[in-house]
């Protein structure tokens, strides 16, 4: 009979956006002694991405490791956004069990029944916590209802949904067994994991088994190798052998390792099954390989994710404006990082196309590309962006397109915009509850219809509604869908804006630009409400002459500009349309910034007004 590890644990903590993970965590970490009461940490210290701090939620899974009464705890925080479930699917083969948050008010979310379904199919034992019961509008009960039903639907073992159950207030560090006991700390919460959580087995004597499971970068060592010890053991210095796609063997060796002590990583000499570590000195390995001690051993069976459903064209900024503030412009630069991101997140697939200056970046949705994108300008890259196409497949001669399930919360009185909405998009009403104010809707749509949709829902419910959409399948492609129902102003010159020019046109539509931007040919720098595209001149000055200065001057008002984030403008483009990124701005353009090849190409030779016959 094997031995196992008491002295350690390997668990993860699972929940949907904002339901209070990383803030548990940091609760763990203070109580366990690892930051000092009078220390000056910031909230949510494991997301120290500066995007996951701006936008507040997990977008890098994680691990950090505290000390319980003399055992290890291994914490593995993963993200919350289902765009980025390759990263919780990664982690979760190196957890024995997970922590499945549920904030109390809002209760089982889309990725709540994401996550639960990716923890179930590994047989991972389960840990239910609801979280946040401090607020106001709390409903522990009813949700903890919610929790067993959703166990139901997936289709749990009985004794899975014979599960502990935690209350905890994240964000003090207290853990109640049961509402109304008596707690000062999360002692209830490390003794249920302690409980629950199986020991790993001690695998020590077998030959050499680490699972690549996740990339990272570190100054001085370069490439780290995250993985657990599957089996044997690990020492530095050692020789060892990674395995790749199709049993590809090639040799390398352990230069570092270390492991998680904390928010820091600590030097190691030694690790055996059961560790969770990261090594530095193999450089030739991707994420799933498997790296061992004996070139015979057969290599673990890959990291396998969901299918991507988003495709976008990256490219070269070829813009009149390219090159002026950007640090890597040219195709080979894009080239090579989309490369490396493809190594590090499995979740992402780039292809090569046609031309040597476009790629074809595959991934699980828009804010996915967005973070990829804007890590990218910070970086200092230039670049632009197509619309969003869905990846489609055949399947027995019909070709299938993806379908999401989409969760609806919005206010009774928005039902009706709502419904029309979706009604558009070809999506199919699954289900539906009627509350005193509010009303839970659930839909079948294609990704297709999901393009755009989330500008448009906030508008129809006056931003009271929220929309959580994941992935279902494949369906048959579902014929047409419609597209943005606005149209274009475009710039018919290059120029500086001026608020002369601007008060004139403000009839026209709404404007994305302030005056004293600088804008060229074919730049998109508003929309219109009746979807036709204008070309306007937004450089205009105002003549001024003897007759002129001696009237009474136009009193100058302008509208408040729309400013757009990136996600908002991969949104909002159209099929000619591409974004442009820099470093400092975003800007929508024409594919053909010509006017008269943009009348070419839609009307045939000529400006005439008439198509040509099909």
């Amino acid at each position: 009979m094997s031995q196992l590890r008491n002295d350690i644990r390997n668990v993860a903590v699972i929940a949907h956006v904002d339901h209070g993970k990383t803030t548990l965590v940091d609760s763990m970490l203070r109580q366990c002694g690892l930051l000092r009461e009078n220390a000056e940490v910031v909230e949510r210290v494991l997301d120290s991405n500066d995007l996951e701090r701006e936008r507040g939620i997990t977008i890098l899974a994680k691990n950090t490791s505290v000390n319980y009464q003399g055992t290890r705890i291994n914490v593995l925080d993963t993200p919350g956004h289902h765009d980025f479930g390759g990263e919780v699917e990664r982690m979760l083969t190196m957890a024995d069990g997970v922590l499945l948050l549920v904030d109390a008010a809002e209760g089982t979310l889309p990725q709540t029944r994401f996550v639960l379904g990716k923890a179930l199919a590994l047989d991972l034992p389960t840990i239910v916590v609801i979280n946040k019961i401090d607020r106001k509008d709390a409903r522990c009960e009813e949700v903890l209802d919610e929790i067993y039903d959703l166990f139901i639907e997936i289709g749990a073992a009985d004794d899975t949904i014979d599960f502990p159950v935690l209350f905890t207030d994240g964000r003090r560090g207290l853990a109640y067994r049961e509402l109304g006991d008596e707690s000062t700390d999360l002692r209830p919460l490390f003794e249920t994991i302690l409980d629950t959580v199986p020991a790993p087995q001690d695998r020590s004597d077998e030959p050499l088994l680490i699972h690549s499971n996740n990339l990272g970068w570190d100054d001085y060592v370069g490439r780290l190798v995250i993985g657990r010890v599957l089996a044997g053991k690990v020492r530095t210095g050692q020789p060892v052998f990674v395995k790749g796609e199709n049993n590809a063997t090639s040799k390398a060796k352990v230069m570092r390792m270390y492991a998680a002590d904390g928010l820091v990583r600590k030097e190691i000499s030694h690790a055996r099954s059961g560790d969770i570590i990261s090594i530095a000195g193999i450089d030739k390995v991707t994420i799933g390989d498997t790296i061992t001690d004996a070139a015979e051993t057969k290599a673990l069976p890959r990291i396998k994710v969901d299918d991507p459903t988003l495709a976008m064209s990256f490219c070269a900024n070829t813009g009149p404006f390219a090159g002026e503030v950007g640090k890597y412009v040219t195709s080979r630069n894009l080239r090579d990082r989309l490369m490396r991101e493809a190594i590090i997140n499995v979740a992402i697939r780039v292809e090569e196309t046609g031309s040597t200056d476009v790629f074809r970046v595959v991934g699980r949705g828009e804010l996915q590309m967005g973070i990829l994108v804007e890590n990218m300008r910070r970086e200092g890259f230039e670049l632009m962006l197509s619309r969003p196409e869905v990846v489609t497949k055949e399947v027995d001669g019909v070709l299938n397109e993806p379908l999401e399930r989409l969760y609806i919360d919005c206010p009774k009185d928005c039902l009706g915009p709502v419904t029309e909405l979706l009604g558009q998009r070809k999506a199919k009403l699954e289900d539906m509850s009627v509350g005193q104010s509010r009303v839970n809707l659930v839909h079948t749509i294609p990704t297709r219809g999901l393009i755009g949709f989330h500008t448009e829902f906030l508008n129809e419910t006056r931003g009271a509604g929220i929309a959580n959409a994941t992935f279902e399948g494949w369906t048959p492609w579902q014929g047409e869908i419609p597209q943005r129902r606005t149209g274009s102003l475009v710039a018919d010159r290059t120029g500086t804006a001026t608020p002369y020019a601007l008060f004139h046109l403000q009839a026209r539509g709404v404007f994305f630009i302030d005056p004293g931007v600088r804008v060229y040919e074919g730049m998109v720098i508003g929309e219109t409400p009746n979807g036709k595209m204008i070309d306007v001149n937004v450089t205009r000055e105002k003549k001024l002459t003897n007759v002129r200065a001696a009237g009474k001057d136009d009193n100058v008002i302008l509208s408040r500009p729309k400013k757009m984030s990136l996600e908002q403008c991969i949104e909002f483009i159209d099929d000619d349309e591409l974004i442009e990124v820099t470093p400092n701005t975003l800007r929508i353009r024409k594919r053909i910034l010509g006017a008269n090849g943009r009348h070419k190409k839609q009307y045939g030779k000529g400006n005439s007004r008439i198509p040509k016959p099909a």
